[in-house]
């Protein structure tokens, strides 16, 4: 489950919590440490607003927000899956804290008056995934990537025992392409689990989806996994100018 609580700081001296170090600053800094929650934004617009909205969520809405209120992550629109959709993965070190954090943010007259005002009648609708990391993010040491994000959706309560399976398996997975990061969903669906990977191209992608399958550690993953997941979802992602992973 989701730690609820930050630790407490005091301004401009380190606090250490189970090993970590946590430092106070401004009051719009997150502490430093491990992530507790992941937030995956998934926007859906008019048609043909994507662009619109792009140029002004480079101009104002990241310069404004930057990582003061959350930790950004990377930015993509979605190229196969969902049309007319913008993706965008950020993190906190706990619920509460976001809470706070999405609070400092509604006080920001940037935000408030240059940003929303602008965004708002492109959008249809809005939807979040909260996020638990079974393995933290990872992005590609290289840029010029395409981004392949899978959301499973599993038996009730076996999101966590599919998800640690996977990870054990990653020595074998990773041969072909390397993972950005894996979550096991915390709302609005806690029985599913979520995994990107980064691939050079789509041909890059395809290649190693057919290798893989020829894998024997693979199939043996495949084995002993049969039968929790019950439906599988893909969406490959394009990093936007902006995003920090590219």
């Amino acid at each position: 489950m989701l730690q609820r609580h930050a630790p407490s700081v005091h301004r401009g001296r380190p606090l250490v919590r189970g090993g970590v170090a946590w430092l106070a600053a401004g009051a719009n800094d997150q502490p430093r440490g491990k992530p507790v929650i992941y937030e995956l934004r998934q926007y859906t617009f008019q048609a043909g607003k994507v662009p619109a909205y792009l140029e002004v969520a480079e101009k104002i809405g990241r310069p404004v927000r930057g990582n003061d209120y959350g930790v950004n992550h990377g930015y993509w629109t979605v190229e196969f899956g969902p049309l007319n959709q913008v993706w965008h993965l950020w993190s906190f070190p706990s619920l509460d804290e976001r809470t706070r954090l999405r609070g400092e943010l509604a006080k920001n007259e940037r935000w408030t008056k240059e940003y929303i005002p602008q965004i708002r009648p492109l959008l249809i609708r809005q939807d979040i995934r909260l996020m638990n990391a079974v393995k933290d993010v990872t992005p590609p040491a290289t840029a010029g990537n395409v981004y392949e994000m899978r959301i499973y959706r599993t038996q009730v309560g076996r999101a966590g025992e599919w998800a640690n399976l996977f990870k054990s398996y990653f020595p074998a997975r990773e041969k072909y392409s390397k993972n950005v990061g894996l979550w096991t969903g915390e709302a609005p669906q806690p029985n599913e689990a979520l995994h990107m990977w980064s691939y050079p191209d789509v041909n890059a992608r395809m290649a190693t989806r057919a290798q893989l399958a020829k894998d024997p550690d693979w199939k043996d993953f495949l084995v002993k996994g049969a039968g929790i997941v019950v439906e599988m979802q893909s969406t490959l992602l394009l990093p936007t100018a902006f995003s920090p992973m590219k």
